[in-house]
């Protein structure tokens, strides 16, 4: 039988965010395995690893930031690079999925891109995949090999315990689809649950409409919880409502802070107080303002990798709630 002893950690950085996985292996107490990277003239990628990782288990840690397509392709090849050198076992370490909001189609002629994306990582030669929140539990299905998929709920719930009073507070979705997730973290913080109505006028991107609030919000503490805020449309029209029907302070959440313009100018200027995301994705100087906290998640993702790496149960990171 093989022995932990023997066995082999390897973590190694895309270019996309290598603070966070400088973070994640100092958590695991190695050091990163250099990837060596570089572009040709033509903008073609090239990768070789510094070290021999014949039969280790290797984890390539690379976010799906922008530019998607260039991360994307950078961690495709890296994976390739570590299957052609050996490694027992390949985990694309993936805190923000690219592609993730193409899920399914919503009118015809359209691709299924988060399944392109999948087919791509398996082909390429990982044999596994760790990711945090999904933008929809069915990305899981479109792998044929083992998806773990972590959630930062824990990372946001520590602040809201340590930062809110209960009997004030009451979770706010977004939309219809993000209630089960506010719900579980309005049980676990023991508040109240409010839901926005919203609609997306057909064949429109980044454009939403935020109609109804369902639960009563006047005078009280709002948390709006997300997956994602990319342009900030949905959240900005949701505090504007939430306002309207008499809230009395605003707070945003969400996992992944894209912030594509116009994001950072709408969220400064919404009748919120603060806004509070996780390092999945980067955030230069750029896309940061004053009301903007941003929290740790590689404790999380860390602890997820030492789980894999020693055969025991990621789930049990979650007491079983990991799942959308």
């Amino acid at each position: 039988m093989e022995s932990l002893s023997k066995r082999r950690l390897i973590i190694a950085s895309g270019s996309r965010h290598r603070q966070l996985a400088q973070d994640i292996a100092e958590q695991l107490g190695v050091t990163l395995t250099e990837a060596n990277l570089r572009e040709f003239a033509n903008g073609e990628i090239h990768c070789r690893f510094d070290e021999s990782i014949r039969g280790a288990q290797v984890f390539i840690v690379q976010t799906h930031s922008s530019p998607v397509n260039d991360a994307l392709m950078e961690q495709l090849i890296m994976i390739d690079a570590a299957k052609r050198a050996s490694a027992k076992a390949i985990t694309a370490v993936i805190p923000n999925y690219g592609y993730a909001r193409q899920d399914r189609k919503s009118a015809g002629r359209e691709p299924i891109t988060a399944k392109l994306v999948a087919d791509m990582l398996q082909t390429a030669g990982a044999t596994r995949v760790l990711s945090v929140d999904f933008h929809s539990g069915q990305i899981q299905g479109f792998f044929d090999i083992p998806v773990d998929h972590l959630v930062a709920a824990p990372v946001l719930e520590a602040y809201l315990q340590k930062h809110t009073d209960p009997h004030e507070l009451v979770v706010v979705a977004p939309d219809a689809g993000r209630v089960k997730v506010a719900e579980r973290y309005a049980q676990h913080l023991g508040c109240d649950l409010a839901l926005v109505h919203k609609t997306r006028p057909k064949g429109t991107a980044n454009v939403v409409e935020a109609r109804h609030i369902v639960g009563d919000v006047k005078g009280r503490h709002c948390v709006l919880i997300d997956d994602m805020i990319d342009t900030a449309g949905t959240i900005v029209a949701a505090c504007d409502l939430l306002k309207e029907h008499g809230a009395e302070d605003i707070w945003v959440m969400a996992t992944h802070a894209v912030f594509s313009a116009p994001a950072t100018d709408r969220l400064f200027n919404a009748p919120v107080s603060r806004v509070i995301v996780t390092d999945t994705l980067p955030l230069g100087p750029e896309k940061r303002f004053e009301k903007l906290e941003i929290l740790s998640i590689a404790p999380l993702i860390a602890n997820a990798i030492s789980a894999i790496f020693e055969d025991s149960s990621v789930s049990e990171i979650f007491g079983g709630e990991n799942l959308l």
